[in-house]
Parts: C-alpha cells; sequence; structure tokens
C-alpha cells in the first residue's frame, strides 16, 4: 500500500505540474509561428532555438514561440509570402531572395562590399542596416535585425583560384540571384543557377564545374567530396533578414516589442558565434579531402579590380546614396 501510495503522489504532481505547464501555454497572450529552413542542427536554427528561449522567458510566459523549421512550412519564398499574410509571424529569409521584394537588399549580393566580420557588424547592425529594414515596411514586413550563415567561398573542380583570370570558362553554380551572376560573368566564368539541393549531383556529373557557399552549407551538403579545390574567398556574407508579419509586430506593447528586439538580437549573435566555432571544427575536419587556401593580398585586389563594373551596374538599384554610405561603412570611415 506504501508503495502504491508513492506512486499515486507521484501521478497526482505530475498531473499538477503537467496542468500548471498546459495552463501556462493557453495563457500567451501571443501566439507567434517562426519558419524557417534549416536543419535542426545548423548554427541559425539553433540562433532560432536560443531566440524562443530568450522571449518566453523575458515576457514570463505572455509570448509563446512556435518554431517550424527545416521547410516544414515551405521554402523561402514560401514562407515569406506566408509571412506577409500573417499565417507565419516570424522568417529568417536569405537577403537574396528579400531581393524580389526590395530591390535595395541587391547591395549584400555586390562581390567584396564586406571584407570581414567587423565591417560585416558596422554595415549589418548599423545604419546602413537599418535603412534597408525599414524598406520592407512597404512589404508588410517589420525587419527586425540581420542574421547570418558566415561569409562564402569558392570551390571547383578545374584547378586552384587565386585570382578572377582563374575563374574563366568554368561553370559555376550560384543563386538565382542577378548580382551574383552578374559578378560570376565578369569574373569570366560561366555561371549557372541551381536548385541547392541539386548542387550535389550537379557537381558529381560534371553539369556544373564549382559553386560559392558558406562552409556550413559546404560541409553540411558535402559538396567538399565531388570538389577538389578550395578558396577561402570571403567575397560575401550570407546574410538573413530576421522579419515580423507587420500587423503582428504592431500588436505588441512596448515592453514586449524590447523583449522581442533584445531576444533577435541574442539569436543573431548566437547564430553567429556558432558559426565562427563551426568553421574552425569543418576546415580541421576536411582539409584532407580538399584542397583548401588563402586568397593572397594580391590575388583579393584583383578580384576587387575586376568587380567594379558590378558596383556600376547595380548601382541604381541600390540607390548610389546608400551603396556610397555603406562602403563608408564598411571601410569604417
Amino acid at each position: 500500500m506504501f508503495a502504491n501510495k508513492k506512486g499515486w503522489k507521484k501521478i497526482v504532481a505530475a498531473s499538477v505540474v503537467g496542468a500548471l505547464f498546459a495552463g501556462a501555454a493557453h495563457a500567451a497572450e501571443f501566439n507567434f509561428t517562426f519558419a524557417h529552413v534549416l536543419v535542426e542542427s545548423t548554427p541559425n536554427a539553433k540562433a532560432a532555438v536560443k531566440f524562443k528561449e530568450e522571449v518566453e522567458r523575458n515576457s514570463n510566459g505572455r509570448i509563446a514561440i512556435n518554431i517550424r523549421p527545416a521547410a516544414q512550412l515551405g521554402g523561402d519564398v514560401e514562407i515569406i509570402e506566408q509571412t506577409q499574410m500573417g499565417l507565419v509571424h516570424i522568417a529568417i529569409p536569405p537577403t537574396g531572395n528579400l531581393a524580389n521584394f526590395e530591390p535595395k537588399m541587391y547591395l549584400f549580393d555586390l562581390p567584396f562590399l564586406l571584407p570581414n566580420t567587423a565591417s560585416m557588424k558596422r554595415v549589418l547592425d548599423g545604419e546602413v542596416g537599418r535603412e534597408l529594414l525599414d524598406t520592407l515596411d512597404k512589404s508588410n514586413l517589420y525587419g527586425v535585425n540581420f542574421w547570418g550563415a558566415g561569409f562564402r567561398h569558392m570551390t571547383n573542380n578545374v584547378r586552384p583560384i587565386t585570382g578572377p583570370d582563374d575563374l574563366k570558362n568554368i561553370k559555376m553554380r550560384t543563386l538565382q540571384a542577378p548580382a551574383i551572376l552578374a559578378t560570376y560573368r565578369a569574373f569570366g566564368a560561366n555561371p549557372t543557377a541551381m536548385a541547392f539541393t541539386e548542387v550535389y549531383n550537379g557537381l558529381q556529373q560534371g553539369v556544373v564545374e564549382g559553386q560559392e557557399n558558406p562552409l556550413a552549407n559546404i560541409y553540411s551538403m558535402r559538396f567538399h567530396e565531388v570538389q577538389k579545390y578550395m578558396t577561402l574567398t570571403g567575397h560575401a556574407y550570407h546574410t538573413y533578414v530576421a522579419v515580423m508579419n507587420k500587423a503582428a509586430w504592431n500588436s505588441l506593447p512596448d515592453d514586449l516589442k524590447q523583449v522581442m528586439r533584445d531576444a533577435f538580437d541574442a539569436g543573431r549573435d548566437h547564430g553567429r558565434q556558432l558559426t565562427d566555432d563551426d568553421e574552425a571544427r569543418i576546415v580541421a575536419e576536411i582539409k584532407d579531402k580538399i584542397e583548401i587556401r588563402e586568397l593572397t593580398p594580391e590575388g583579393r585586389a584583383a578580384f576587387i579590380e575586376k568587380s567594379q563594373p558590378i558596383y556600376k551596374q547595380f548601382e541604381n538599384r541600390v540607390t548610389p546614396a546608400l551603396l556610397e554610405k555603406a562602403v563608408k561603412a564598411a571601410a569604417g570611415n
């Protein structure tokens, strides 16, 4: 009887705790869905969890976040559209996809604009970033801040890339982004837009000979298994925009808006730190499987010189004033 009584007490206690948690969940004043396409092991998927934890703790349960990862609700374009309609409340799409709604986002596809992490933070986290985020208002989105997956690098199967001339006639897979396609044409390559999920087979079968991505994407998709050469060009930062449905954002009182802003910043910083940590590990793991080299100062200078026509070509879409401001901020001026 005594054992049964203890077991009964445990059941009652568990029921009470469960009821309390259920009550807390139902007590949330705001329930938001956060959708993204990233698999849960990636830095920014973990950053989304960090965001959720910060929001729910610091709002004392007034806000509940339901994360839907790994493209459960569709690809980036579908998620953007659902966020505009209010079917999804929070998203972190790449700037390349948002450029379809706001051409000024082409800024982040311009090669060698952001030479290092310090310049990236000055641009993304400063006045230029805020100006770009505010342009999303007309698309029924509130732009909160910028997350990211690290700097993009080049791999290929033809030859080591030491400067732009080495890209001549190489079939490079890129995003379906006009500025990126124009960049590789300027470098003398033959760029081809291809779905991310098809790239491994494309490289394996020779449909394309090279590609560009952050280290996390290269590693998670095992591109290093079907590529011979990698150059750590760091030619562009793979940027995500943390956005909310405008009506959902406006529904929040000022104190909870601040809780959300702080949590978005915590998520951003957590993702950046995890990305940095992962990149050192990835390079160490794959260095015996693919030839890895750093871009020399001379090689970087040659790439920058070849990139100037791209800036001219997209200057009016980004606007000359914003481009000038971004270049100055990147340089620390």
